[in-house]
């Protein structure tokens, strides 16, 4: 009896085998395909360091964060909304839109605003005589379109003057704001630099610290477009000098009357996705892999 019974165990075994033999063989389509460790996805974040940026979003009125807060933007819930990393390409992603705006302009952003001494909020800045660098790689990764079917274009990177409280004071203004001596745009796939010039060069001390003192001047497109690809800025600074160069080829040069004038006013670095249009639904978002800033 035990034999019969071992003997229909061993059958019904062998037959289950063979069945999953066959069903193997018939279904090798439909085998799941298994990652291994080397398959993994590799993350990647972005070679920036904010412990000497403060950022100003499109919201409230508007809102601004600051160190320490801004170090843990990828878990702020504010600021996660427009700053958050792209870990596929290692980036830190701007996103902004027409909404909150400072009260020296009438366009919202996603930018950041450089702060040497986070403790004194921007009171702490720089001279052309004292001298500047910034380098960033950055791509524009979307933007949207206006009625016309052109991009908007959006201030990837600035230079800002800044009135000193005795420079306030002795022409009465309301603050400390003085015009921006540099703005570098993605403008319809190409880079384009505008800088400030002096309507009047005979202008007296007290004159050049006025906003209206400064007009634009015709601007200037590198000949090489960026489109949506990675591409690197560098803005070098000194005494009566100011150069921006692309994907360290091609440059352009300031080093006249207009900028030897403006050494009177101190400067910050600003950089990220400052969108220039009030269209509804528009938006831009840029990526920033890599920004760094010194004044050595």
């Amino acid at each position: 009896m035990l034999k019969s019974i071992v003997n229909i165990i061993f059958l019904t075994l062998s037959f289950c085998v063979a069945m999953i033999s066959v069903s193997c063989q018939d279904s090798s389509d439909d085998v799941l395909d298994i990652v291994t460790p080397e398959e993994e996805i590799d993350y990647k974040l972005p070679d920036i360091d904010l412990s000497n940026w403060k950022v100003t979003l499109p919201v409230g009125n508007p809102t601004e964060v600051l160190p320490p807060e801004i170090l843990d933007y990828a878990t702020n819930e504010t600021l996660k909304p427009f700053m958050y990393n792209d870990s596929i390409e290692g980036a830190l992603v701007f996103y902004t839109y027409p909404g909150a705006s400072t009260a020296n302009s009438s366009y919202s952003r996603t930018e950041l605003r450089e702060l040497m001494n986070p403790e004194d909020y921007g009171k702490t800045n720089w001279t052309f005589a004292q001298g500047g660098y910034m380098k960033g790689t950055l791509a524009m990764a979307d933007i949207s379109e206006d009625d016309a079917g052109n991009y908007h274009r959006t201030i990837i990177m600035q230079i800002h003057g800044r009135l000193t409280d005795e420079q306030r004071d002795l022409i009465d203004a309301k603050d400390n704001n003085a015009p921006p001596i540099l703005k570098i745009y993605w403008a319809y796939g190409n880079v384009r630099v505008k800088t400030k010039v002096l309507k009047n060069l005979n202008a007296s001390y007290e004159e050049l610290l006025q906003t209206d003192a400064w007009g634009d001047d015709d601007g200037h497109t590198f000949s090489e477009p960026v489109g949506f690809e990675k591409f690197t800025l560098e803005v070098k600074v000194s005494e009566g000098r100011m150069e921006v160069i692309l994907n360290g080829k091609e440059s352009i040069v300031y080093n006249d009357i207009h900028i030897e004038k403006w050494g009177v006013f101190e400067n910050y670095f600003k950089a990220g996705n400052y969108l220039v249009t009030h269209d509804e639904n528009a938006f831009s978002k840029v990526k920033y892999f890599e920004l760094e800033v010194n004044h050595e």
